[in-house]
């Protein structure tokens, strides 16, 4: 069996080389450790190093991925072969004795096929192998994704009950991996008897992985949920010497005698639950000025022998009990966030199998409120509704998240490899691609707020020539939930609403767009920013706008602006889009990212617009009532020849020659299009008049 290793190289621009090796070389390679001792002083490292905290050690040692087999294909990773193994992480564990307990018991189980210490020598790898009942493996690459997220949810199911300490809950992805580690004590079976899993056909659900409520021992952590115990103990200090101040008779002053003060708050830290010892050193501290110290002690050590009832009650206040203790519920529990793009809180639980974060709906907040009621703490839903919408719960955008964690360019041209995939005889295709990419990634990181991304590609082309499905994959699937191909410009409100709440808008259908919401149309690709009122919201509130346009169309004329079509890059479609090939997303924003910061330009300028006009007259499309136009009047030639009419006189000679029905809307969208197909023309008191000529 191989399984793939991955070697990241951050003095050359943060790239990885990968390669396939056998397992058994693996088994060797982790029994014996090299010269340089990589796993040894990654280990000697940690020690060094706050927990939680990255060490830089550890991108020493390369990345073993048992799941599959991967090879590049265009410079993207991409699964080969399928191996059915599933990872299990148990930890944290203490120290050797820790380790070799859960090696034992997981070699107990027959269906273990390798068991080993960490890289950090503080948890235990275990590799089960799963098989449909055929003993066949998934050969697709969506098809293992989902056999692997079943395979782990049924190992964890398995392992945890024999298995003394937790096990950590990861997402089952196909590139989960660990660390090459060090371990001469190795478990290693190399034929264990495998699971039986049949291929399913969806992902798993979400369901919950409840976790054990163990009654805390401290009667201070039992007070003061979630602190620890110095912080605990200096809140309950100060929450006694303020309640000391508010039940004395008279107002103290440094000057009186302290015995009234002092014996009043060692009775308030008795009964809060603070040792003794505590009480006198922060006393003697707080109330320095008190010179006698011997005289101090002895006041509080006579309170704490004759009172009764320690840790009875403490003092704070019931509104900072009820805060202290939702507030450590809701941090043990779930994991919160405010994303800015949909403007919603979004969470997920800590101890479960739900990997992703879902949206708070109403069902969400209402099951969160009973789990904490359930563990004794006194909130109501308007409790748990101020949490989620306050300062508590951090702030998340995904498009500066996917921005900001982008490697290094590695200097080739993704963008205009991209652009290439689309078949057409357009020879500025490429450039006008490259232009509007820069400038949709611009907007995105908020640069050039004062103008929008108003220039939109438009492909024209065919049915089943991919034209959707290659708008669909310009954004990564990290941000996929951000695109969208459903819009309806007659509902205005909504409209303006996505240009926040989306990164790339498909307007699908371009042709259906109807001539009354072409104005509409120029309004929304144009609009830098978004002025609106939220829904149940009372403020007009200025959003950033992040969307960008694309669209498509069957139909070759589909232009119907007589103002012209500089907003649209137009290219024919003249055969099937390739959209099996992977994308390297990474690479392909870090060529945006990189260009733009270096002075890259992302807008369009007057050349580039006169291309794009020129480009797309023969998308454009000839109104009926002009192509009646040239059927019985032209254009004047010269001086003196024909007549001047205005626009209601050529359409009433128009009118009896055809019957066609008059409007005012269509007088003045026809003298629009006068004026675009360059009728000589010149304005009079009684409005425009056209220089025409009867061709009868």
């Amino acid at each position: 069996m191989k399984i793939t290793q991955i070697r990241e190289s951050r003095e050359n621009g943060d790239t990885e080389a990968l390669s396939v090796m056998d397992i058994n070389l693996l088994i060797e390679k982790m029994k014996k450790e090299t010269k340089l001792r990589p796993v040894s002083g990654l280990r000697e490292a940690l020690h060094f190093v706050l927990p939680g905290e990255p060490c830089s050690a550890a991108h020493k040692l390369p990345r073993i991925i048992p799941a599959a087999v991967f090879g590049r294909v265009n410079g993207v990773k991409k699964m080969k072969t399928y191996n059915g193994i599933v990872e299990l992480t148990v930890g944290p564990l203490a120290g050797k004795a820790e380790i070799a307990l859960v090696k034992r018991k997981a070699a107990e189980l027959p269906q273990t096929m390798l068991a080993f210490a960490g890289s950090s020598d503080k948890s235990v790898k275990i590799w089960t192998r799963f098989t449909r009942p055929d003993g066949k493996l998934p050969q697709t690459a969506e098809e293992a994704e989902i056999f692997q997220a079943h395979a782990y949810r049924l190992a964890i199911k398995c392992y945890q009950p024999q298995i003394p300490f937790n096990l950590l809950l990861k997402e089952p992805k196909l590139e989960q991996y660990s660390r090459l580690s060090y371990d001469p004590d190795l478990f290693y079976r190399p034929d264990p008897v495998p699971f039986y899993l049949s291929q399913p056909v969806s992902m798993p659900g979400e369901t919950t992985y409840r976790e054990k409520t163990i009654a805390e021992s401290s009667p201070l952590n039992r007070t003061v949920p979630g602190y620890a115990t110095q912080d605990a103990i200096a809140l309950l200090y100060e929450a006694a010497v303020r309640k000391t101040f508010e039940e004395l008779e008279v107002e103290w002053h440094w000057n009186d005698d302290p015995q009234a003060l002092v014996v009043r708050l060692a009775e308030n830290c008795f009964h809060s639950g603070i040792p003794q010892e505590e009480v006198t050193r922060r006393t003697l501290t707080r109330f320095y000025k008190l010179n006698d110290a011997m005289l101090l002690r002895e006041m509080i050590k006579n309170v704490y022998q004759e009172c009764k009832g320690f840790n009875r009650k403490d003092c704070l206040t019931k509104e900072q009990r009820l805060n202290l203790q939702m507030e450590e519920f809701m941090e043990r529990r779930y994991e919160f966030r405010h994303n800015t793009q949909i403007g919603e809180v979004e969470y997920r639980e800590r101890v479960s199998f739900r990997f992703n974060f879902s949206a708070i709906d109403k069902r969400a907040q209402n099951s969160i409120m009973l789990d904490a009621q359930s563990e004794g703490i006194a909130v109501w839903d308007r409790d748990i509704d101020r949490y989620l919408h306050s300062n508590r719960v951090p702030v998340y955008n995904p498009l500066e998240e996917f921005m900001f964690s982008l490697p290094r360019w590695d200097g080739k041209d993704h963008i205009l490899a991209l652009a290439s995939r689309v078949p057409c005889k357009n020879p500025y295709w490429g450039m006008l691609f490259h232009r509007w990419f820069l400038n949709m990634v611009a907007h995105w990181r908020g640069i050039g707020q004062k103008h929008a991304n108003s220039t939109s590609p438009l492909l024209v082309g065919m049915q089943g020539t991919h034209k959707s499905t290659f708008c669909r994959e310009l954004i990564p699937p990290a941000l996929r939930a951000y695109y969208t191909d459903s819009i309806d410009f007659s509902r205005k409100r909504d409209a303006e609403l996505y240009l926040n709440r989306f990164a790339l808008i498909n307007i699908d259908e371009f042709d259906q767009v109807t001539l009354t919401q072409q104005g509409f149309l120029k309004h929304i690709l144009q609009k830098p920013v978004v002025n609106l009122r939220k829904p149940h919201g009372s403020l007009v509130q200025e959003l950033q706008r992040y969307a960008s346009f694309i669209g498509t169309s069957n139909q070759k004329d589909l232009l119907t602006d007589p103002s012209g079509s500089r907003r649209f890059i137009c290219v024919e479609v003249t055969g099937v889009i390739d959209t099996t090939q992977p994308i390297d997303y990474e690479q392909l924003y870090a060529q945006a990212m990189h260009e733009i910061y270096h002075g890259e330009r992302y807008w369009f300028d007057s050349e580039d617009e006169k291309i794009m006009t020129e480009n797309n007259r023969e998308f454009e499309q000839t109104p009926a009532i002009l192509q009646l136009f040239h059927q019985y009047f032209k254009g004047a030639q010269k001086e003196g020849e024909g007549e001047y009419l205005s626009p209601m006189e050529i359409l009433n000679y128009l009118q009896k020659k055809s019957s066609i029905p008059l409007s005012s809307s269509k007088v003045y969208h026809f003298g629009r299009l006068l004026q675009k197909c360059g009728i000589p023309s010149k304005h009079t008191y009684k409005g425009t008049l056209y220089q025409v000529v009867k061709l009868e």
